[in-house]
């Protein structure tokens, strides 16, 4: 492969705008599908972890075959972009289904939830992991994949925190039987339409929007494929040393963050006592987080390097957010309900999820890094076995932090239907001393096994020296 043009601000625009779809998607998954279907619809907290538990563990089928598939797909528009055009309305579809349950019984939902999160799951990967390897395709510069990236995670956070803006602001709303918004069924049937909407749009612009990149992306030369050729391909791009330590080490951290952010409802509404107004406010702050990790990636990227710079973001922003709760458990804060505390958490969502952002971001940029290591040792491009390692992570964030949540919260004995004004201080104890441990321990060990990835900026460029030194022998 040789470099490709530069890419202009429009590509980076479009490529990144696609994300919308996976960061609503995650947003939904992360944030409210366990408040939704335990508090709202009434369906026990460990059924609906073990429900997307079930659903992630086939994602680490589904995944890797969606990677191998378009590697090798041939045709007029490329090897990417007949899928992502492929999965817009499916991955709309099902996700409206999510949101709108029947009124069955227990072991039924269980089964509903199961079968619709499979098909969210199945379609975003449809769209997500041609989309992401494309990144690798687009450029092959060290830093300009950090800067590419940071407009997919941007994009990614954008989408999904405007989306929960309006939801509290404007769709949760308080009825006579529900005093409390967010916990009001009407509202989750609106948000369901909306995203459907933004998700439909975000992966049909995006598609478009690269389209006029297919005829300088990369065709490989079109070759017979088995199952057997097929498995023996993913197991080769598994055995790179760097992406294992780096994908296990994504899993941790990604397991980490989906436990926050399956956690948030539970520690803002009841630990915190926040109303959704606030809560909606909270959330437009981290919008301006988003804009602050687009520029803070890149820049502390080229100063330290990827892999430093991603291990010293994420554990400041894990300092960071776990800093007030310490702080309450210490007997040092004011007490909820006052402008005090609500300032202190909104500065500390804001810098913590901005750090937390831009160390993510770095995640997937070392991982575009891996694609030329394994072309030079496998004679193939991979770009979509190695990416759909990273998009199986990310979904992990929902479906091992939601199982995780699940699990405390049983642990602790947290009620269902629960009344945020007359919770026992006891159960809010016991929910920040099961919380905390369990989210910085995950990111320790994340950041142990980080320490296996060995691709640095000159090994890459000596990588890619020697790749177009075969490339040229092989003109010859």
């Amino acid at each position: 492969m040789t470099q490709p043009t530069p890419l202009t601000r429009r590509t980076k625009l479009f490529y990144g705008l696609g994300t919308v779809a996976f960061g609503v998607k995650d947003n939904g998954f992360n944030y409210l599908l366990l408040p939704f279907y335990n508090q709202v619809v009434g369906l026990s907290a460990p059924m609906v972890g073990l429900a997307i538990l079930i659903a992630m563990t086939l994602d680490a089928i589904i995944d890797p075959l969606v990677g191998q598939i378009s590697d090798n797909w041939r045709s007029r528009w490329g090897r990417r972009h007949p899928f992502m055009y492929a999965a817009a309305l499916p991955v709309a579809l099902s996700y409206l289904l999510l949101w709108n349950p029947p009124h069955w019984s227990q072991g039924a939902l269980f089964v509903y939830l199961l079968c619709v999160a499979v098909l969210i799951r199945g379609f975003i990967s449809l769209y997500e992991v041609p989309s992401s390897a494309l990144a690798a395709e687009l450029t092959l510069g060290y830093d300009e994949r950090t800067v590419l990236l940071s407009y997919r995670y941007f994009f990614g956070w954008i989408g999904g925190l405007v989306l929960y803006v309006i939801a509290f602001r404007f769709l949760f709303t308080p009825d006579a039987h529900h005093p409390v918004g967010q916990t009001n069924p009407a509202g989750y049937t609106r948000y369901g339409l909306l995203a459907a909407g933004m998700m439909f749009f975000a992966i049909i612009a995006s598609s478009w929007g690269t389209h006029d990149r297919i005829a300088g992306l990369a065709q490989p030369p079109a070759r017979r494929e088995t199952v057997r050729q097929m498995l023996r391909d993913i197991l080769d791009a598994w055995s790179n040393r760097s992406f294992q330590f780096l994908t296990l080490s994504g899993v941790a951290t990604s397991m980490a963050l989906g436990l926050n952010a399956s956690m948030n409802f539970y520690i803002n509404t009841y630990f915190w006592g926040l109303t959704a107004a606030q809560i909606s406010t909270l959330a437009a702050g981290v919008v301006f987080s988003a804009f602050v990790a687009l520029n803070l990636a890149p820049l502390v990227s080229r100063r330290i390097g990827k892999r430093a710079a991603a291990i010293w973001l994420m554990g400041s922003s894990v300092v960071v957010s776990l800093a007030p709760m310490m702080a309450r458990l210490a007997g040092i804060l004011p007490p909820n309900h006052t402008t005090a505390v609500f300032v202190v958490i909104f500065i500390q969502s804001v810098v913590a999820v901005a750090l937390g952002v831009a160390g993510q971001t770095l995640i997937s940029a070392m991982i575009a890094d891996v694609v030329e290591e394994g072309e030079l040792r496998t004679g193939r491009r991979s770009e979509g076995v190695y990416f759909s390692a990273s998009i199986m992570v990310a979904k992990a964030v929902s479906g091992l932090g939601i199982f995780a949540a699940s699990g405390l919260l049983g642990l602790i004995g947290f009620p269902a239907h629960a009344n945020p004004d007359h919770i026992p201080t006891a159960v809010l104890v016991r929910l920040a001393l099961a919380y905390a441990p369990a989210y910085a321990g995950l990111y320790l060990i994340g950041f142990a096994l980080m320490m296996g990835y060995k691709i640095t900026r000159a090994s890459h460029a000596t990588t890619l020296e020697q790749l177009a030194a075969r490339a040229a022998a092989a003109a010859e």
